[in-house]
């Protein structure tokens, strides 16, 4: 009877096992008595490290993607949280041909530099002359600027509301204010309750789509809180505490005039996306 192991290869990936003789002994153990031949010992070496073939596995190729272009045109944001009321100096044409807006004022002109974003009555304008010594700033209105805002009705000594563009550091008091303007709305009365002061505006059914109950919106650059929705009359409402009606220049108004609208930009993301079906801004192409 032939003892004889014969080892054959293993197949690629699996443990590796070899046998070498150790010693060979005659057994008088009286259970292996019987035995005609004697007894081998082997000593067994086991590799666990795995052998691989270099076999070319097929891969499905990926599908590539391609991102839509979302880069922002919003350059500065505001809160809505009035930092002063300034005083018109002067609005009228520049030696270039354009519309300039020369503004009195303190508290925005601490670290203000040309080309810094200011929003006045929420509109936001680019400083492109200041004075520190005169306490004034000038700033450009293009022709959009004056179809779009109520800044053309402005005259000399007229109070504006002033926000320098938010910083990393600063705090979220009101919402998130880019002073693009989406239209104009009209104040159609005040009226006051106790310390407080209601104030209704009239505006147009576009804009009034956008706002609801308890969101919220600008008013002249000032972060507010809507109350109600008078969707028959194009009309909602909104209430300024004491503190402040001292420090914007909405309770300086009367019943007729004009104040800037800025709608919650949310809405506006919500409606464009149900328009489009909810379309993200990535697409697959697996060619």
């Amino acid at each position: 009877m032939d003892h004889t192991h014969i080892l054959r290869p293993m197949a690629a990936g699996s443990a590796s096992i070899s046998l070498s003789p150790l010693m060979i002994i005659n057994s008088t153990s009286p259970s292996l008595k019987k035995s005609r031949y004697p007894i081998i010992f082997h000593s067994v070496n086991i590799s666990t490290k795995t052998q691989f073939k270099s076999a070319p596995i097929p891969l499905k190729r990926a599908p590539s993607l391609k991102m839509k272009n979302t880069r922002s045109t919003i350059k500065s944001l505001f809160t809505g949280i009035v930092e002063e009321v300034g005083e018109i100096r002067h609005l009228g044409p520049n030696q270039e041909g354009g519309i300039e807006l020369r503004i009195a004022a303190k508290t925005v002109l601490g670290g203000i530099q040309l080309g810094d974003s200011i929003s006045v009555n929420g509109t936001c304008l680019t400083v492109s002359d200041f004075d520190p010594a005169a306490s004034q700033f000038s700033v450009g209105l293009s022709p959009e600027t004056l179809r779009k805002t109520s800044m053309g009705e402005l005259g000399p000594s007229s109070p504006v509301n002033l926000e320098r563009a938010l910083q990393p550091t600063s705090r979220m008091g009101g919402h998130i204010v880019q002073g693009h303007v989406d239209g104009t709305g009209e104040i159609v009365k005040f009226e006051p309750e106790g310390d407080s002061l209601w104030v209704l505006v009239k505006t147009s059914p576009e804009l009034l789509r956008y706002i609801v109950p308890k969101g919220f919106i600008s008013v002249d650059g000032t972060s507010l809180t809507v109350v109600c929705v008078y969707d028959k009359d194009n009309c909602f409402d909104f209430m300024l505490v004491e503190y402040t009606q001292q420090k914007i220049v909405i309770p300086m108004k009367k019943p007729g005039d004009k104040v800037n609208l800025e709608v919650d930009i949310l809405g506006k993301y919500v409606e464009r996306l149900l328009k489009n079906g909810i379309q993200y801004g990535v697409t697959s192409d697996a060619s």
